[in-house]
Formats: C-alpha cells, structure tokens, sequence
C-alpha cells in the first residue's frame, strides 16, 4: 500500500500544492499541503478503486487550507521584523506575490474556482460538484476570477512602468457576476 500511496503522492503532488497556493498563499502552503497528505493517507485504504483520485485529494486539500485560514485567523502574532530572503530566491517573487495577493483578493468562488480549474487541473464539472454548484457557475466563476486577475495584474504593472507606487489590489467583480449575486438574494 505504501508503493501506492508513493505514487499517488509523486503523480498529484504538484496539483495539490498549486491548489494549497491559491488558497493558503505562498507561506502556509507546505503545512497545507502536509496536512492534506496526510490525511489522505489515512483514508487512502478506504478509497474505492474506481475513484477520482486528484479530485479527492483537491477536496481534501481544500478542506485543509480551510483549517488553515481558520486557525491563522486565531493565531495572529505581530513580527518585529521580517527575516530577509536570500537575493537568489528574489527573483521572480515580487511577481509571485503580486499574483498571491491579487488571487486572495478574489470573490471566494472566484478563488476556489480559479484554483481548482486552472492550478488543480479539475474539470469544470468537478469544480461545480467541489464548490456545489453547476458546471456553468464554475466556468463563469473562474472566467471571471481569470479576468479580475488579469486586470489587477495590468494594473500593478501600469503602475511599475509608470514611476507611480503601485496600488492597493483590489478585484472588482463584474457586474454579471454582481447581477448574479442580486439575484440570489
């Protein structure tokens, strides 16, 4: 069963980090990820043979990045100061963090859709059942959380170029999706 488990581990490994990314950030995604492991490997020998495998351990990952947003929520400390970042590991981190920041920004469903669709590589339809909601509301949801994105992104590199510090991100959702939301109400 290890062997197996072995492999499940190295096969959907990636994905499942990606997704803790999106959801946890970049600093709590390892823990989250962790967690998320372990915990399928608890229930690893009750999983049914013909089962989604990444699809259950997305939702599995999504439960634990959960906690983990819970319990930092909890546990909010103030730092005196920051540990410096080593210049080798500089490259490419602002951009990183600039995208962390402006995904955390999103709606949630946007969030969790773009993350799931575009980083855990599920299909729309597994979205939907994960998110509990239709194929189309996952499609628009992480369509429109793709394109907030976007713009946010355009927008801090707008102000790069230009000299101006670079604004506060802030996603606006869209206004089929605000009529949505009206609509629910």
């Amino acid at each position: 069963m290890r062997a197996a488990f072995d492999h499940v581990v190295s096969q959907h490994g990636p994905a499942v980090l990606r997704v803790c990314r999106a959801l946890v950030g970049p600093d709590d995604a390892d823990d989250a990820w962790a967690d998320s492991f372990l915990s399928a490997m608890r229930a690893y020998p009750d999983l049914p043979d013909d089962a989604n495998v990444e699809a259950w351990l997305v939702t599995i990952a999504r439960r634990r990045c959960v906690d983990h947003l819970r319990a930092r929520a909890r546990r909010a400390l103030p730092v005196e100061a920051l540990p410096e970042r080593p210049a080798t590991q500089a490259v490419g981190v602002a951009e990183r963090l600039d995208l962390y920041s402006a995904l955390a920004a999103l709606p949630t469903k946007q969030r969790e859709s773009v993350a799931l669709h575009h980083l855990g590589g599920l299909p729309y339809a597994e979205v939907a059942a994960l998110l509990g909601g239709t194929e189309a509301a996952a499609r628009r949801a992480a369509a429109d959380g793709t394109k907030a994105l976007r713009a946010a992104l355009a927008d801090q590199d707008q102000d790069v170029g230009s000299g101006r510090a670079p604004r506060t991100t802030q996603i606006q959702t869209t206004s089929r999706t605000q009529e949505v939301h009206r609509a629910r109400r």
